[in-house]
C-alpha cells in the first residue's frame, strides 16, 4: 500500500544563508499549502538536500522537528510520510497532559462530552445508509472482540469516529479525533477494568439504536450518558494510579 503512495514534489531551492529553522519553515509550508498531502511519501533526503541547497544535518534536524509535532511519520525501510492534519497538534498537546496535575485531563473529557453529544445528534439527522453500516460494523467488531476476550479499544475508537464522520462536519470530526488521540492512554486503562467493556458495549448499542432510528435527542442523551460514565471511570483510574505513585514515593 505504501509503495503506491504519491511522492510529494514541488520543491524550490532555499537561499544559501538559511539553516535548520528556514528549512523547517519551508518544509512546513509544503504541508500547510497542500503541496505535500496526507499519505504522501516525501522525497529522499539526498534529493531534498540538493533541491533545498542545505546540508543533510540541517535537513535531518528539520525533519525530526516535523516528526515530533506530528506532521511526518518515519517508517523504517518504507520512507517518511505526511500525517493527517488531525495529528498535527496531538503529540505536543499530549506532552502538556503528561504531568501529575490532571486538571487538563478533566478539561479534555468535558470538551469531549459536549462535542460528541452534538456529533451524535447530527449523525442521527445526516448519516447516509453506508455510514450507518460503518457505525454498525464497528459495533459488531467490538462485540466480536469482547466475546474473544480481546482488546476492544480499536473498535471503540472506530465507533466514535464513524459517528463523527456521519455528522458531516469536517471541523468537528477533526476535533474529536484530536481529543481521542489525547485520551487514548486513559481509554486503554478504562477498558482494562473488569466488566467495563461489556458495559461500554451496551452503551454503544443504545447510541447506535438512537442514531439508526433518526432520533436526534435520544442519540444526544445516550452519548452524554456514555461519556459521563467514561469520565467517571477515567477519574477513578487516575486517582488509583496517583495514589499508587504517591505510596511508592514515601
Amino acid at each position: 500500500m505504501h509503495g503506491r503512495a504519491k511522492v510529494a514534489t514541488d520543491i524550490v531551492p532555499l537561499p544559501r544563508t538559511t539553516l535548520t529553522a528556514s528549512a523547517f519553515e519551508q518544509l512546513i509550508s509544503y504541508v500547510v499549502n497542500g503541496a505535500w498531502k496526507a499519505g504522501d511519501r516525501i522525497p529522499p533526503e539526498r534529493e531534498l538536500c540538493q533541491k533545498l541547497g542545505i546540508a543533510r544535518t540541517s535537513l535531518r534536524e528539520a525533519l525530526k522537528a516535523m516528526e515530533l509535532i506530528g506532521m511526518l511519520d518515519s517508517r523504517v525501510g518504507d520512507g517518511t510520510f505526511v500525517c493527517p492534519r488531525s495529528e498535527f497538534l496531538s503529540r505536543p498537546l499530549l506532552w502538556a497532559f503528561t504531568g501529575t496535575d490532571h486538571a487538563e485531563l478533566r478539561d479534555i473529557m468535558e470538551a469531549r462530552e459536549f462535542l460528541e453529544q452534538d456529533l451524535a445528534g447530527l449523525a442521527a439527522e445526516r448519516a447516509t445508509e453506508s455510514e450507518l453500516e460503518s457505525i454498525g460494523a464497528a459495533l459488531k467488531k467490538m462485540r466480536k472482540g469482547l466475546a474473544a476476550g480481546e482488546s476492544t479499544l480499536e473498535a471503540d475508537m472506530e465507533f466514535h469516529l464513524a459517528i463523527a464522520k456521519a455528522a458531516h462536519n469536517e471541523v468537528l470530526h477533526n476535533a474529536v479525533q484530536l481529543l481521542r488521540n489525547l485520551m487514548r492512554k486513559w481509554l486503554v486503562l478504562k477498558l482494562m477494568i473488569p466488566l467495563v467493556p461489556a458495559k461500554v458495549l451496551k452503551q454503544h448499542e443504545a447510541i447506535y439504536r438512537a442514531i439508526r432510528a433518526r432520533d436526534r435527542e435520544a442519540a444526544r442523551t445516550a452519548m452524554w450518558a456514555h461519556l459521563e460514565d467514561t469520565a467517571h471511570l477515567i477519574s477513578r483510574v487516575v486517582e488509583t494510579r496517583q495514589t499508587a505513585v504517591n505510596g511508592k514515593g514515601r
